[in-house]
């Protein structure tokens, strides 16, 4: 027993070593600037390649659960580590858009996605009975990959140049990620039924035949939606709106990076003593309210960062307690490829806040459609149950029914 536990909670640390790695794909935003500098490109149109990459992430999610059965996931994770790096190392040799999007989106996007979503649920798996304190740690890891390279990142933009450092950032990344893999080992499929029986694990296609497999998609759409928004444009909303100097609203990226990560460790643990859902409801409320605030108040530069915290701490949550949830809802055996579902609204979200930016033509009308999807979301999340799978007694079949009372308010 002992030897079971200290080989899971090393491979928790192999987990942590790729997410860190995988995390650095969201410095993206110091490249926007410098890029548009080098090659005479428009701010927008550079500024789309983060969008790609994250719809490519989400993308290839989808057959992340295929590629694990087929290779394991040390070797697996290590492919994708070294693609990521190639990724990034074609991404240095550039000179037009067409190529930029293909290696720092697609490339880079769907590399990152297939190793993080499998270290993620595998990790999982090897602690069923911590499923939101592992999911904490290890997006945790992935959010602070995104903090620390903030600086290793802009540090080497400053003194190498943006092509050369895409080779630098290549390099560090391929490293955590391809080393993290070596201490990775499947999770064995009976640890898969602690805290879910049997009958309570669906497959893909059971899933998709439930409704609350697209309730939780259209919450997890909004989550993604209104952190990935802010991600994306905190430097223009201080500058634009607020009237704050650019270096000053540079802090806010580094703000962000602080209080996402906060959010997934902290809301993460949380998750498990009071309920999912009771963090998904708190979270979505305090959107709400944020970007409501920024959509009608005046603001000044304490309610601006006050409101990019609280989005930014939330958005970290629900992406931490969702793999939970999804194991939660739909079971552990087949968590990977269920999760990989649901994680559509990520890629999809990431699209449509710049979408909706552009047609409705500013931040603040796009803050109000987020609000009033925050207010729908808050509604489902507040009356949505768990679905029960169970053997029809007359037949083979199975058939997925809601178990009266079965709340999915309790963890």
């Amino acid at each position: 027993m002992k030897s079971t536990s200290e080989k899971r909670w090393l491979i928790a640390i192999g987990t942590v070593i790729c997410q860190l790695g995988l995390g650095t794909i969201y410095t993206w935003s110091l490249f926007n600037g410098p890029l548009v500098n080098k090659f005479g490109w428009q701010l927008n149109k550079v500024a789309l390649t983060f969008s790609i990459t994250s719809f490519a992430l989400a993308f290839a999610t989808l057959f992340a659960g295929k590629l694990q059965d087929k290779l394991g996931i040390r070797k697996l994770i290590t492919i994708t580590g070294i693609i990521l790096g190639i990724g990034l190392f074609l991404t240095s040799k550039v000179s037009s858009l067409s190529m930029l999007y293909i290696t720092a989106g697609v490339i880079v996007g769907a590399a990152d996605g297939i190793a993080y979503i499998i270290s993620l649920s595998n990790c999982i798996k090897w602690f069923p009975e911590k499923k939101g304190l592992i999911s904490g740690i290890s997006v945790g890891a992935y959010g602070t990959g995104s903090l620390v390279f903030k600086y290793i990142n802009g540090g080497l933009i400053s003194s190498k140049g943006v092509s050369e450092a895409f080779l630098y950032w290549g390099i560090i990344a391929m490293v955590l990620v391809v080393s993290g893999a070596q201490l990775l080992k499947n999770a064995p499929s009976q640890k898969v039924s602690a805290n879910n029986s049997n009958e309570n694990n669906f497959t893909v296609k059971e899933m998709l035949k439930t409704k609350e497999a697209y309730l939780l998609f259209t919450i997890f759409f909004t989550a993604c939606m209104s952190g990935l928004y802010l991600i994306g444009i905190v430097k223009d909303i201080g500058v634009q709106l607020v009237g704050i100097k650019p270096d000053m609203a540079a802090n806010a990226v580094a703000m962000v990076a602080i209080f996402n990560t906060a959010g997934r460790i902290i809301l993460g643990a949380l998750s498990d003593k009071v309920g999912r859902l009771k963090v998904v409801l708190f979270s979505l409320t305090v959107t709400a309210i944020s970007v409501f605030v920024l959509s009608f108040v005046h603001l000044d530069f304490g309610i601006f960062f006050a409101c990019v915290a609280g989005i930014a701490f939330c958005f970290g949550g629900n992406i931490t307690v969702f793999p939970a949830i999804v194991g939660d809802f739909f079971g552990l055996k087949n968590h990977n490829k269920n999760y990989g579902i649901i994680y559509q609204g990520f890629g999809l979200g990431a699209l449509s806040g710049s979408f909706i930016g552009a047609l409705l033509g500013g931040f603040k009308i796009t803050f109000v459609v987020v609000g009033v999807l925050c207010i729908i979301s808050v509604l489902i999340a507040a009356t949505i149950r768990i679905p029960k799978r169970i053997k029809d007694t007359n037949s083979n079949n199975l058939e997925v029914h809601k178990e009266a009372g079965e709340r999915v308010l309790i963890s």
